[in-house]
């Protein structure tokens, strides 16, 4: 393609953590990104300028995925500064543990509009404007086989999250446009984390096959053959990128 019109990625919620990690690598494979964020402005702008400063395309777009209005804008800006969408990455998401008769309505509600609206909110306007032969990626999660008390409502949002990419692949299948799933295991991030001890961290360490925590790199290797050349007979599937906890 041309350099007037780079192959373009939309990566939301990449302004930390596995959703940066993304935005770089896809970067590195040559795509023109638009980082998204809803918060952190200045977070989102640093990344944007690591990839330009590397010799890359950038942009940071601020937009909740959750409010219709703001994803339409998201697209407009990355159409206008790319001239096209590629590739959409749906990586913002919200995380909450609870038992489910302590969870609020209000916690319930926000979560599902982050993690399942965001996500819908972003594959309708992909459906609408996506180049064929595009790609789209979806973030789940590996707690939804799991079973683990107090992810009761994040699963949920997940499951769903599963469920829209697998009837949208076949929806966009004939315009060559592929749709997967990409569930993390436990990842090394700063949202990880919070609130935990180096001996919690090793314990679920130590659940995976391959005996470490991922990194946010692991992640953005699997989101990279998935929307890069070799991924174009793989749509539908949900990759569980947690080395072999589940």
């Amino acid at each position: 393609m041309s350099q007037e019109a780079p192959r373009s990625a939309i990566v939301t919620g990449a302004s930390r953590g596995i959703g940066k990690a993304i935005a770089l690598r896809l970067a590195a494979d040559g795509f023109a990104v638009t980082v998204n964020y809803a918060g952190s402005r200045a977070a989102a702008e640093a990344v944007a300028a690591q990839i330009t400063a590397a010799g890359g395309r950038a942009i940071a777009v601020g937009a909740d995925v959750s409010k219709t209005d703001e994803v339409a804008r998201l697209f407009d800006e990355s159409v206008r500064a790319w001239g096209r969408v590629d590739a959409l990455v749906n990586n913002a998401g919200a995380l909450l543990t609870k038992p489910v008769a302590e969870i609020t309505d209000e916690e319930f509600d926000r979560l599902f509009a982050v993690n399942v609206r965001g996500t819908f909110l972003c594959c309708r306007q992909a459906a609408r404007r996506m180049a064929d032969g595009g790609r789209i990626v979806n973030l789940s999660s590996s707690t939804t086989a799991m079973m683990l008390p107090g992810y009761a409502a994040y699963c949920a949002t997940k499951g769903a999250v599963e469920q829209l990419s697998h009837v949208l692949a076949k929806e966009l299948g004939p315009r060559g446009i592929t749709v997967n799933v990409v569930s993390p295991g436990p990842t090394d991030t700063e949202l990880f984390g919070q609130g935990k001890t180096e001996e919690q961290k090793q314990f679920y360490a130590r659940m995976a096959a391959l005996g470490r925590l991922g990194t946010p790199e692991d992640i953005a290797g699997v989101v990279a053959a998935l929307v890069g050349p070799d991924g174009r007979w793989v749509s539908g599937q949900n990759v569980r990128a947690n080395g072999g906890l589940i």
